[in-house]
């Protein structure tokens, strides 16, 4: 595919996510910026994946998918369904006209015409991606609580990014993370700190839309709360990856909530 033809085909997505470099000088115009998306991947701290089988639940434009292909690894999954079904134009039109009137949000996919599994407008980025990469990332259009675990199958490494909090029932996700799940799950989810309580198991629900201004976001863990919440889903450890305590702590107050991000490695 010529420079060109890739620019075309880029220009044809609405909405991007995931900043993704798709050669030729052309990357992709994601909310998230490349630089930020490298920083999670270094935060991610992979082991060698050559050869290794893994699964990106929620994988939206695909950059993670994308990357673990790059890397190395021998079969890629991509499993999405909730933002692959989403009209990502009309819901960010509809969140700034709440985020304007001071109002929250409905669920997005109980608002009529932002809701189209039908057609996956929300696969768009990702499929163009995948198009020009001439990748071999494997798709599967599916929700991670209701899909059969069996008909999945078993991975050695899980991307586990940005779902967590998403889940309205958090240790049943990560049970069935756990049966996905060979050797490591990396987890990656919006996380508090309380330094008074960080030996407490705790998690922060959250009613509305308190975090982010998105009425999808549910729960939020603390380390603890994270750690105990995955070994009796079934992993046998827990290892830190991204900086702790948070950055953002420095100069709070021991009874302040921090909220931040926190990365993982859960062992099976």
């Amino acid at each position: 595919m010529t420079k060109d033809d890739k620019h075309k085909a880029l220009d044809k997505v609405p909405y991007w996510f995931h900043s993704i470099d798709c050669g030729d000088g052309l990357i992709t115009g994601g909310i998230k910026s490349h630089s930020l998306l490298q920083l999670e991947l270094e935060r991610m701290a992979l082991p060698q994946l050559k050869g290794k089988s893994v699964l990106d639940v929620g994988a939206w434009d695909g950059f993670f998918s994308f990357a673990a292909e790059d890397l190395g690894a021998g079969r890629v999954l991509a499993l999405d369904h909730y933002v692959w079904s989403l009209n990502l134009p009309r819901l960010q039109q509809y969140w700034n006209d709440c985020k304007a009137q001071h109002i929250v949000p409905k669920l997005y996919h109980l608002i009529p015409g932002h809701w189209e599994p039908g057609s996956l407008p929300g696969k768009l980025g990702f499929d163009t991606v995948h198009r020009i990469k001439n990748s071999s990332v494997e798709q599967v259009v599916a929700d991670f609580m209701k899909v059969d675990p069996v008909e999945i199958g078993q991975f050695d490494i899980v991307f586990f990014l940005g779902v967590l909090y998403h889940l309205e029932e958090p240790l049943r996700g990560l049970r069935r993370l756990s049966l996905l799940t060979r050797e490591l799950a990396i987890i990656e989810t919006a996380a508090v700190y309380l330094s008074s309580h960080e030996d407490v198991a705790l998690f922060e629900f959250y009613e509305a839309d308190e975090l982010g201004g998105d009425v999808n976001n549910w729960f939020a863990p603390n380390l603890a709360g994270l750690s105990s919440a995955c070994r009796a889903a079934g992993f046998k450890t827990v290892r830190v990856t991204s900086p702790y305590p948070p950055s953002e702590c420095t100069s709070c107050q021991s009874d302040t909530i921090v909220r931040y991000r926190l990365t993982i490695h859960a062992y099976k």
